[in-house]
């Protein structure tokens, strides 16, 4: 028989993500099948699967941290927010709509189905499945119909874990409060707490950890200190784009523009670990810096977000950096935003219009209702081997890409470059994490390689956070409170 045990925030950005990709590895190596859940998540970072859909990010993360390959089952419903038109609805990596807040709740009874369907298809192949909530089972507003949280652990009759973030302060209050508003039978899957991110003394906690147990009948599971290793592994929820956006003290200076509807901010991840490297992540109200690169980024509202970057100045800041020399890349809908004109005649990001965009590259995008999602390989025009994924709607074409970026194994290409090359886009998503592509930019703008093994710093990482749950978590007590 399946087990199955599900973790629960008492709000976002508590840690749920990592501490199940953590549970995941360290489970794995006593060598249990395991697989990570999600049954609803909204994230603009995803990950495009073997299987052909795409899934949230976190959950790729979690497949690789139980060694095996990410599906769509591991996250049938994936909500993408793009500007005032509501959110594109996801479902088993494909699009089944689009939805404003109010619309999506109707429409969770029918996405009800395909949650169980893939719940099933994972517990069949599997000793054990890990399921992540979102946000909060105290947003009980949203209780009705609910797949995401407590909805979804009565229909499948999964135990709860229930998590609380220390760092932000009122942990106590944060679950205690939790249980107050919850319904007596939600309240009963809860088998038991863990409060995260513990900065300094333990011993000092210890009596919080006992009022809380008192207070709510639920047994303490762990006090976990905070891990300094995950600013080393992709971030999945946008809050982290609120914490400390100055990374790393290189000479060389990378700024990506924070935009409303960035998608895949990840990619950017391997930057932060060179050490020659300064990554700016650019807030709204600031200028663009003076800087060495500046990085599009991908967007999932490309005509909204191009408003919104012209609206706080930056078109006239990026002009200025080109005109001192400074280089410019592009990513997926930044590659778009760089062309002359976006068209988006079907009206896929709200009504149906053509603008003008920034004119640093002599292209022109057409968004289309087909959505690419396609992992790829090959070499960049430089020779630099590269992988990474296709995720995006639009074709672009014009003369600059007669001078790509990219060449794929199946003899395509991607992207466009300036003929000076200081200008250069593609859609491409993940390049930075593969080391032959990230030493190719690093030359380009001059820094100095590291010699940084990404991916194998990402399985030491993960390692380290498993030993970290070993040694502040009772583990055989989670598994027999898994069911």
């Amino acid at each position: 028989m399946t087990k199955t045990l599900m973790f629960q925030g008492t709000g976002s950005d508590v840690g749920k993500s990592l501490l199940v990709a953590g549970f995941c590895r360290a489970f794995a190596r006593r060598g249990l099948r395991v697989k990570p859940f999600k049954p609803q998540n909204m994230s603009n970072n995803a990950a495009v699967t073997d299987d052909g859909g795409e899934i949230g990010r976190a959950q790729a993360l979690q497949a690789r941290a139980c060694g095996i390959a990410p599906s769509l089952d591991m996250n049938p419903v994936l909500l993408k927010p793009q500007s005032d038109i509501g959110s594109q609805i996801v479902v088993q990596g494909k699009i089944y709509g689009v939805a404003k807040a109010r619309d999506y709740q109707a429409l969770k009874p029918q996405l009800a189905g395909f949650v169980a369907e893939s719940f099933a298809r994972l517990k069949a192949d599997a000793d054990l499945v890990l399921v992540e909530g979102a946000g909060s089972p105290a947003e009980i507003n949203l209780r009705r119909g609910d797949i995401a949280n407590m909805g979804f652990a009565r229909a499948h009759n999964v135990p709860v874990v229930l998590i609380g973030d220390i760092d932000r302060g009122g942990v106590i209050a944060q679950i205690v409060g939790t249980q107050a508003v919850l319904d007596p039978l939600d309240a009963a899957l809860v088998r038991g707490f863990l409060v995260n991110k513990f900065r300094g003394d333990a011993s000092l906690f210890a009596a919080g950890m006992a009022m809380v147990a008192e207070r709510t009948g639920w047994p303490a599971l762990g006090l976990i200190p905070w891990f300094p290793g995950a600013s080393r592994l992709p971030a999945e929820d946008a809050m982290a784009l609120a914490h400390p956006r100055d990374e790393g003290s290189g000479e060389k200076i990378i700024a990506v523009p924070l935009l409303p509807h960035i998608s895949n901010f990840d990619d950017f991840d391997p930057l932060k670990l060179e050490p020659d490297i300064r990554l700016l992540m650019v807030q709204p109200g600031e200028p663009l810096p003076l800087c060495d690169l500046v990085i599009l980024p991908g967007t999932k509202t490309t005509i909204s977000d191009l408003s919104f970057f012209r609206k706080e100045g930056w078109d006239i800041d990026l002009r200025a950096h080109v005109r001192r020399g400074g280089k410019v890349l592009g990513v997926c809908g930044g590659y778009q935003m760089l062309g002359q004109t976006i068209a988006d005649p079907e009206g896929m990001e709200g009504p149906a219009s053509e603008v003008a965009g920034l004119g640093l590259l002599d292209v022109a995008t057409v968004l289309t209702a087909e959505k690419t999602l396609q992992a790829r390989g090959g070499v960049s025009f430089e020779g630099a081997a590269f992988s990474g994924y296709e995720m995006h709607v639009g074709e672009t074409r014009g003369a600059d890409c007669a001078r790509p970026l990219l060449a794929f194994e199946d003899g395509r290409t991607d992207g466009a470059m300036s003929p000076g090359g200081d200008i250069r886009a593609c859609y491409l998503h993940g390049l930075f994490g593969h080391d032959g592509f990230r030493a190719s930019l690093l030359r380009w703008i001059g820094a100095e390689n590291s010699g940084l093994a990404y991916e194998a710093e990402v399985e030491r990482t993960l390692d380290a956070l498993a030993d970290h749950l070993a040694a502040h978590v009772d583990l055989d007590a989670l598994l027999r409170l898994a069911e």
